[in-house]
């Protein structure tokens, strides 16, 4: 998948903006659900530049932490255990690279997508409601056997959150892609 540089600037800054308006309570009066999950993917399948990871993961940190100070949300989630959010958004993003690499502009690619989405949420809600749930202090005595059914809990909202904005995103592109090559076919003398 070949994105100039200008489309990438776009895509990065429309991906900037839906973390800022769909994390937490703070700027949107509706309450749209988390793209924070799709964000990473995305991020990872669209924009080529690294430092695009950190950039990300800094920004969902500033809000966090503005959020807490300014009162909108209360402190459960700010533990020690915030920052194994860094290898699990790194999940997703790996999981967008990966994508990247194995895409296709062809049917097929639909299903390796879907895996791809599937296994990378996976890996970070494994990293993060893990994480949280063994390292937070927040639970006395966490258990593995009590951990398990918090998976079948939590898991499916985190990915229904992020097969929305993915499928939204695909969507997006196949549309584009279509706009594009008829454009194309019509300039031809």
């Amino acid at each position: 998948m070949h994105l100039s540089p200008r489309s990438q600037l776009a895509i990065g800054l429309v991906l900037a903006l839906l973390l800022a308006v769909t994390r937490g309570q703070h700027f949107a009066t509706v309450n749209l659900p988390s793209a924070s999950w799709a964000v990473f993917f995305l991020a990872g399948v669209l924009l080529k530049p690294r430092w695009v990871f950190p950039a990300l993961f800094l920004e969902a940190t500033a809000l966090d932490f503005s959020m807490v100070a300014l009162g909108t949300v209360d402190d459960w989630c700010t533990s020690p255990a915030y920052w194994i959010l860094v290898p699990a958004y790194a999940a997703l993003w790996g999981g967008g690279r990966l994508y990247a690499g194995w895409h296709r502009d062809e049917l097929r690619s639909l299903a390796v997508l879907a895996l791809t989405v599937l296994v990378s949420a996976l890996v970070c809600h494994l990293l993060s409601s893990g994480g949280f749930y063994f390292l937070s202090g927040r639970y006395p005595e966490p258990t593995l056997a009590a951990f398990l059914p918090r998976i079948g809990w939590y898991y499916p909202r985190f990915l229904a959150n992020l097969a929305l904005y993915v499928g939204v995103a695909t969507a997006l592109y196949i549309g584009a892609r279509a706009f594009f090559q008829q454009q194309r076919v019509e300039a031809k003398p």
